[in-house]
């Protein structure tokens, strides 16, 4: 149960401090290698022009791009330092998800940072809400205001889905150095509490043969409330660093539709969440 190798996602016009030092930290736990990605494509101008203006408009912000790709690389390197067993860097001039989703294949995690709600930019970020579906990896999204991969208090937010279930398999190495697991599940339907207990049992034990000592708390609060909230609301119960989840969504003509809880979680958590598709 490893990381072999961290892949981290960087914005040209977000922070990146807090995705590059949970990268970091990441990578020094796991002896792990660290590959350090990020790309950008020229917004085209808002007014029209031709011929050699143009040509130049678009040689001078191909210039600015290639001079900030330049600024992320060295941020990127001044970080990782030795705390990676090997280290390099790939950056390109194209659509940020689009690159960051095929350099996806190198790597065992992807770790990016959260997005405002609302936020979209194609040309600058890969946000994680295009990455989370795509991506064949765990996704790992850190919130601007964390420094550290906190594992004390690892939350499993299980579901009878396959996502969750691919979820807890990807996050094995993680929970394997957690110091406590709590494997939670907010019940939406007060018939189903034994159904839901014996879920959790199955869970629990199917860690606890991987080594992982592991509890279940079923919630019931949840009935009629906001779910994501609810989440929200134990792991800082528990005090939790970690959340793992599945991802959820659907594609609606051209346009990625995130499920709630999803959408909550790559857009305003306060912690570390671990997410797989």
């Amino acid at each position: 149960m490893t990381f072999a190798t961290v892949m981290v996602s960087l914005a040209l016009n977000q922070p990146n401090d807090a995705r590059l030092q949970v990268a970091g930290d990441l990578a020094a736990r796991f002896e792990a290698g660290m590959i350090g990605v990020a790309a950008a494509e020229f917004t085209p101008p808002l007014y029209f022009t031709t011929g050699e203006q143009a040509q130049e408009l678009i040689d001078q912000g191909e210039a600015a791009l290639h001079a900030r790709l330049g600024e992320l690389e060295q941020q990127f390197r001044a970080v990782v330092g030795d705390r990676a067993a090997a280290s390099s860097w790939r950056s390109a001039l194209d659509f940020p998800a689009r690159y960051v989703l095929a350099q996806a294949r190198a790597a065992d995690i992807l770790v990016t940072g959260s997005v405002p709600p609302g936020f979209s930019d194609v040309f600058a970020i890969a946000s994680p809400k295009d990455l989370v579906m795509q991506a064949g990896r765990p996704l790992l999204v850190v919130p601007d205001n964390v420094s550290w991969l906190d594992l004390g208090t690892v939350l499993v937010a299980w579901k009878e889905t396959p996502e969750a279930r691919r979820a807890v398999a990807d996050a094995l190495p993680l929970l394997g150095k957690a110091k406590d697991v709590v494997v939670v599940e907010v019940l939406e339907n007060a018939s189903e509490y034994d159904a839901c207990e014996a879920r959790l049992h199955d869970v629990v034990a199917w860690l606890g043969r991987h080594g992982i000592v592991a509890s279940a708390r079923v919630d019931e609060s949840g009935q009629g409330r906001n779910v994501a909230a609810k989440l929200d609301a134990i792991a800082a119960d528990i005090t939790a660093g970690l959340v793992v989840a599945g991802a959820y969504g659907h594609s609606r003509f051209r346009e990625l539709v995130l499920g709630g809880v999803t959408e909550h979680l790559v857009t305003r958590t306060e912690r570390c969440v671990l997410l797989s598709h």
